[in-house]
């Protein structure tokens, strides 16, 4: 009977049993995984910096507005929908990413809207002005969300504040 197999040399024996490349294997084997972590803590957290941003931006058009109404505001029977566009650029140009990093959230509608209270014995009506920014905020990975079987990409928050009118 003749021999069909060559034998293997004792140096292939050798590098057959070798294990000293098993870190690199395991290493490839992680990399996608870590770096697919990586990415979605960086992209968390450039989310969350976004929607404070916009929060920062409704307070400042909160703040805004209690100085530019007039503080007689309630008892002259005026209204707030006269500084709505001014309100609107204050939240939105706090809130926008720029071209290389976009923010992630869209500002949908900024309300301006006032309330009067009665007051106390120095003044008979106090307004409060309250600005409402209702956004859309997008997960960054939503696409890697629905590919793991995820259904909400999206969703949709009110962020207000409001702020006494001290005029002008």
């Amino acid at each position: 009977m003749k021999r069909l197999t060559r034998p293997i040399p004792a140096n292939a024996r050798s590098f057959a049993r070798s294990e000293s490349g098993a870190q690199l294997v395991e290493f490839a084997i992680l990399l996608p995984i870590l770096l697919l972590i990586f990415a979605v803590i960086i992209e968390g957290g450039r989310l969350m910096w976004s929607y404070q941003a916009t929060g920062a931006g409704v307070r400042d058009a909160t703040r805004y507005l209690a100085r530019v109404v007039p503080s007689d505001v309630c008892s002259s029977g005026g209204s707030v929908a006269a500084w709505k566009t001014k309100v609107e650029g204050i939240v939105r140009d706090s809130s926008t990413g720029d071209a290389i990093f976009p923010s992630g959230i869209t500002i949908n509608s900024v309300t301006p809207s006032l309330t009067c209270f009665t007051g106390d014995y120095r003044v008979s009506q106090v307004g409060v002005a309250q600005v409402t920014a209702n956004l859309t905020v997008t997960f960054p990975f939503a696409g890697l969300f629905e590919l793991a079987g995820g259904s909400r990409t999206t969703f949709t928050t009110d962020v207000s504040d409001q702020s006494r009118i001290f005029g002008t």
